[in-house]
Protein backbone atom coordinates (compact mmCIF):
# COMPACT_ATOMS: atom_id res chain seq x y z
CA UNK A 1 0.00 0.00 0.00
CA UNK A 2 0.85 3.66 -0.74
CA UNK A 3 3.55 4.64 1.95
CA UNK A 4 3.77 1.76 3.98
CA UNK A 5 6.85 1.32 6.37
CA UNK A 6 7.26 5.46 6.42
CA UNK A 7 6.50 5.39 9.94
CA UNK A 8 8.68 2.69 10.78
CA UNK A 9 11.54 4.30 8.81
CA UNK A 10 10.78 7.64 10.88
CA UNK A 11 11.08 6.05 13.84
CA UNK A 12 13.82 4.05 13.45
CA UNK A 13 15.10 7.40 11.89
CA UNK A 14 14.36 9.41 15.95
CA UNK A 15 15.84 6.41 17.56
CA UNK A 16 19.23 6.96 15.67
CA UNK A 17 19.27 10.50 16.23
CA UNK A 18 18.66 10.03 19.90
CA UNK A 19 21.38 7.51 20.05
CA UNK A 20 23.83 9.82 18.22
CA UNK A 21 22.54 13.05 20.25
CA UNK A 22 23.71 10.34 22.86
CA UNK A 23 26.97 9.55 22.36
CA UNK A 24 27.46 12.92 21.63
CA UNK A 25 26.56 14.44 25.20
CA UNK A 26 28.82 11.35 26.40
CA UNK A 27 32.38 12.30 24.55
CA UNK A 28 32.05 15.53 25.69
CA UNK A 29 31.49 14.73 29.19
CA UNK A 30 34.11 12.15 28.63
CA UNK A 31 36.39 15.32 27.15
CA UNK A 32 35.46 17.73 30.08
CA UNK A 33 36.23 15.31 32.41
CA UNK A 34 39.56 14.44 31.01
CA UNK A 35 40.48 18.82 30.83
CA UNK A 36 39.50 18.82 34.28
CA UNK A 37 41.70 16.22 35.13
CA UNK A 38 44.14 18.05 33.41
CA UNK A 39 43.66 21.57 34.78
CA UNK A 40 43.74 19.97 38.51
CA UNK A 41 46.36 18.42 37.96
CA UNK A 42 48.08 21.54 36.62
CA UNK A 43 46.28 23.50 39.82
CA UNK A 44 49.22 23.70 42.26
CA UNK A 45 51.00 25.28 39.33
CA UNK A 46 48.84 27.28 37.67
CA UNK A 47 48.66 29.11 41.54
CA UNK A 48 52.78 29.07 41.80
CA UNK A 49 52.77 31.36 37.93
CA UNK A 50 50.17 33.54 39.31
CA UNK A 51 52.09 34.50 42.87
CA UNK A 52 55.30 34.70 40.70
CA UNK A 53 53.44 37.24 38.74
CA UNK A 54 52.02 38.83 41.24
CA UNK A 55 55.29 39.32 42.93
CA UNK A 56 56.72 40.49 40.33
CA UNK A 57 54.04 42.77 39.37
CA UNK A 58 54.34 44.81 42.60
CA UNK A 59 58.20 44.49 42.36
CA UNK A 60 57.94 46.36 38.75
CA UNK A 61 55.58 48.91 40.53
CA UNK A 62 58.05 50.03 43.04
CA UNK A 63 58.74 53.35 43.80
CA UNK A 64 61.20 53.94 46.21
CA UNK A 65 61.98 57.41 47.57
CA UNK A 66 64.91 59.01 46.41
CA UNK A 67 68.03 60.91 47.77
CA UNK A 68 66.93 64.47 45.46
CA UNK A 69 70.36 65.74 45.98
CA UNK A 70 70.82 69.67 46.88
CA UNK A 71 72.33 72.39 45.29
CA UNK A 72 71.81 75.10 42.76
CA UNK A 73 71.29 74.98 38.96
CA UNK A 74 71.08 71.20 38.51
CA UNK A 75 69.24 68.78 36.52
CA UNK A 76 68.19 65.16 37.71
CA UNK A 77 67.89 61.89 35.69
CA UNK A 78 64.15 61.74 35.24
CA UNK A 79 64.69 57.94 35.00
CA UNK A 80 66.23 54.83 36.19
CA UNK A 81 68.34 52.98 34.18
CA UNK A 82 71.46 52.81 31.80
CA UNK A 83 72.62 55.82 29.40
CA UNK A 84 73.27 54.62 26.15
CA UNK A 85 73.17 57.88 24.24
CA UNK A 86 74.44 61.14 24.37
CA UNK A 87 74.39 63.48 21.63
CA UNK A 88 73.82 66.90 19.80
CA UNK A 89 69.95 66.55 19.21
CA UNK A 90 67.06 68.82 17.39
CA UNK A 91 63.94 69.43 19.30
CA UNK A 92 62.52 72.04 17.83
CA UNK A 93 58.71 71.57 19.84
CA UNK A 94 60.23 72.91 22.78
CA UNK A 95 63.63 73.58 22.98
CA UNK A 96 63.60 75.60 19.80
CA UNK A 97 66.47 73.69 17.54
CA UNK A 98 69.57 72.97 18.53
CA UNK A 99 70.08 71.10 22.18
CA UNK A 100 71.92 68.09 23.40
CA UNK A 101 70.30 64.91 24.20
CA UNK A 102 70.95 62.04 27.10
CA UNK A 103 68.97 59.00 26.63
CA UNK A 104 68.40 56.46 29.06
CA UNK A 105 67.08 53.06 28.96
CA UNK A 106 64.77 51.65 30.88
CA UNK A 107 64.66 47.44 31.28
CA UNK A 108 62.00 45.80 32.87
CA UNK A 109 63.73 45.44 35.86
CA UNK A 110 64.32 49.43 36.50
CA UNK A 111 62.20 51.74 38.45
CA UNK A 112 59.50 52.91 35.86
CA UNK A 113 58.28 56.00 37.69
CA UNK A 114 59.92 59.37 36.35
CA UNK A 115 60.33 62.03 38.46
CA UNK A 116 61.04 66.00 37.50
CA UNK A 117 64.58 66.71 36.26
CA UNK A 118 64.43 70.30 37.29
CA UNK A 119 61.99 72.41 39.63
CA UNK A 120 59.54 74.64 38.06
CA UNK A 121 56.57 74.43 35.54
CA UNK A 122 55.18 72.42 33.19
CA UNK A 123 55.62 74.31 30.17
CA UNK A 124 55.28 71.98 27.48
CA UNK A 125 52.88 68.70 27.01
CA UNK A 126 52.52 66.68 23.88
CA UNK A 127 51.11 62.87 23.25
CA UNK A 128 52.33 61.59 20.15
CA UNK A 129 50.68 58.56 18.86
CA UNK A 130 53.09 56.03 16.88
CA UNK A 131 54.54 52.57 16.77
CA UNK A 132 55.81 50.29 19.62
CA UNK A 133 59.19 48.92 18.56
CA UNK A 134 61.72 47.79 20.57
CA UNK A 135 62.68 50.54 23.20
CA UNK A 136 66.42 49.35 22.80
CA UNK A 137 66.96 51.79 19.79
CA UNK A 138 68.28 54.87 21.27
CA UNK A 139 66.27 56.38 17.26
CA UNK A 140 62.78 55.06 18.92
CA UNK A 141 61.48 58.40 19.99
CA UNK A 142 61.39 59.21 15.23
CA UNK A 143 58.70 56.03 15.57
CA UNK A 144 57.20 55.34 18.84
CA UNK A 145 54.34 56.77 20.94
CA UNK A 146 55.48 58.79 23.38
CA UNK A 147 55.13 62.28 25.77
CA UNK A 148 57.18 65.23 25.46
CA UNK A 149 57.33 67.66 28.42
CA UNK A 150 58.78 70.78 28.87
CA UNK A 151 60.07 72.35 31.78
CA UNK A 152 60.77 75.77 32.25
CA UNK A 153 62.89 75.73 35.53
CA UNK A 154 62.99 78.14 38.65
CA UNK A 155 66.62 77.96 38.42
CA UNK A 156 68.13 79.03 36.51
CA UNK A 157 65.08 80.94 36.10
CA UNK A 158 63.23 80.02 32.41
CA UNK A 159 65.40 77.51 31.78
CA UNK A 160 64.68 75.19 29.41
CA UNK A 161 65.01 71.22 30.38
CA UNK A 162 62.58 68.64 27.99
CA UNK A 163 62.06 65.16 28.95
CA UNK A 164 60.35 62.79 26.23
CA UNK A 165 58.99 59.63 27.45
CA UNK A 166 59.29 56.58 24.84
CA UNK A 167 56.74 53.66 24.95
CA UNK A 168 58.18 49.95 23.52
CA UNK A 169 57.53 46.80 22.43
CA UNK A 170 56.10 46.06 25.76
CA UNK A 171 55.58 48.88 27.26
CA UNK A 172 52.72 50.41 25.25
CA UNK A 173 51.28 52.88 28.02
CA UNK A 174 52.11 56.23 29.40
CA UNK A 175 50.66 57.16 32.65
CA UNK A 176 51.30 61.48 33.25
CA UNK A 177 51.11 62.84 36.40
CA UNK A 178 51.08 65.99 35.89
CA UNK A 179 49.52 68.89 33.43
CA UNK A 180 50.13 72.32 31.41
CA UNK A 181 51.17 75.06 34.12
CA UNK A 182 51.93 72.22 37.05
CA UNK A 183 54.46 73.55 39.44
CA UNK A 184 56.71 70.84 40.21
CA UNK A 185 59.17 70.42 42.62
CA UNK A 186 62.64 69.01 41.29
CA UNK A 187 62.64 64.46 41.64
CA UNK A 188 58.67 64.54 42.22
CA UNK A 189 56.91 62.54 40.32
CA UNK A 190 55.75 63.25 36.75
CA UNK A 191 54.35 59.92 35.00
CA UNK A 192 54.54 56.37 34.81
CA UNK A 193 55.59 53.86 31.98
CA UNK A 194 54.44 50.33 31.65
CA UNK A 195 57.44 47.69 31.46
CA UNK A 196 60.35 48.38 29.47
CA UNK A 197 61.12 52.15 27.73
CA UNK A 198 63.16 54.73 27.09
CA UNK A 199 63.36 58.39 28.47
CA UNK A 200 65.08 61.42 26.85
CA UNK A 201 66.53 64.17 28.13
CA UNK A 202 66.99 67.37 26.20
CA UNK A 203 69.45 70.19 27.81
CA UNK A 204 70.61 73.74 26.47
CA UNK A 205 73.94 73.29 24.38
CA UNK A 206 75.28 75.44 27.50
CA UNK A 207 74.65 73.01 29.88
CA UNK A 208 77.64 70.66 31.47
CA UNK A 209 76.50 66.96 31.06
CA UNK A 210 77.54 65.13 33.83
CA UNK A 211 77.52 61.45 32.82
CA UNK A 212 78.87 59.14 30.49
CA UNK A 213 77.77 56.58 27.96
CA UNK A 214 77.15 53.24 30.20
CA UNK A 215 75.95 54.64 33.55
CA UNK A 216 73.56 53.75 35.34
CA UNK A 217 71.53 56.53 36.66
CA UNK A 218 68.95 56.74 39.08
CA UNK A 219 65.37 58.72 38.25
CA UNK A 220 65.23 61.41 41.18
CA UNK A 221 68.82 61.37 42.28
CA UNK A 222 71.71 61.38 39.55
CA UNK A 223 72.64 64.33 38.62
CA UNK A 224 72.50 63.99 35.13
CA UNK A 225 74.17 67.87 34.05
CA UNK A 226 74.42 71.34 35.46
CA UNK A 227 74.04 74.54 34.44
CA UNK A 228 77.26 77.01 34.49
Amino acid sequence: MKHAGKAQLAALRLIFLTLLAGAVVLAVAFLAKIIAAFVLGLFWALVALWILFALFTFYFFRDPEPQVPAGSNLVIAPGTGKVDAIDPASEPQFMGGDCQRVSIFLSVFDVHVQRAPVGGQVAHFKYTTGQFLNALRSDSAVHNENLLLGFEAAEPRGEKVGVRLIAGLIARRIVPWVAPGDEVKRGERISLIQFGSRVDVYLPRRAEIKVKLGDKVVGGETIVAAFK
